[in-house]
């Protein structure tokens, strides 16, 4: 399975955004895009340049490779309505999005790896691909196996220190291992610093 192995503090400082609770600390003290010829590129702007920025931040941000994302932009476009907002709701329903809107995991990253380990269930069946979608009704538990490993058994104090907020379409109970779904994600519960319309803009060159 292909992965995006490149430094998560890189690419927070690259975007401009912390895609890692580890990233805070050192975009506090580490200003500017990293490398070695970084100042020189820091002045460069254009529409394209813009664009093609808010396109890397969001697909890091979501944890997807280049080639996932243009398919998701894709079905975006194609369904009714603004694709813009379908695409974020597509990254919304992602199930490694849901554990870390949950706050079952610190970041997106962590979700996802906890997801491919085959430690959750999604309506009683296993699953380890992080991609799939989740819809209203939909339950996720915590495997019982996976219950009594060190991770989850502190699960409770996970969800406590998690910088993940409460949103309204899905509740999660720590002390029952549970996420349930209970409606879609709307495009003001989704991250308010994305310009989904630079994204649209990009993909239609």
């Amino acid at each position: 399975m292909a992965r995006d192995r490149s430094p998560i503090v890189k690419q927070s400082r690259r975007e401009g955004v912390a895609l890692h609770p580890k990233a805070y600390k050192i975009m506090a003290r580490k200003t500017g895009i990293p490398g070695q010829h970084a100042n020189g590129r820091a002045g460069r702007t254009s529409l394209y340049l813009t664009q093609l920025r808010e396109k890397q931040k969001v697909r890091r941000m979501y944890g997807l490779l280049e080639k996932q994302f243009a398919r998701l932009m894709k079905e975006a476009s194609n369904r009714s309505g603004l694709a813009g907002e379908n695409l974020i709701t597509l990254l919304e329903r992602r199930l490694d999005n849901v554990v870390y809107r949950a706050g079952f995991a610190h970041s997106r990253r962590a979700a996802r790896q906890l997801v491919s380990h085959g430690n959750f269930t999604l309506n009683s069946r296993r699953v380890d691909i992080p991609s799939i979608r989740v819809k209203a009704g939909d339950v996720i538990e915590v495997r019982p196996k996976s219950r009594k490993n060190g991770y989850f058994s502190a699960l409770n104090e996970i969800v406590s220190d998690s910088a993940a907020q409460p949103i309204g379409w899905l509740k999660a109970d720590a002390k029952k291992f549970l996420i349930t779904i209970t409606g879609n994600p709307t495009r003001e519960e989704a991250e308010p610093d994305i310009n989904e319309q630079l994204i649209v803009e990009y993909y239609s060159r």
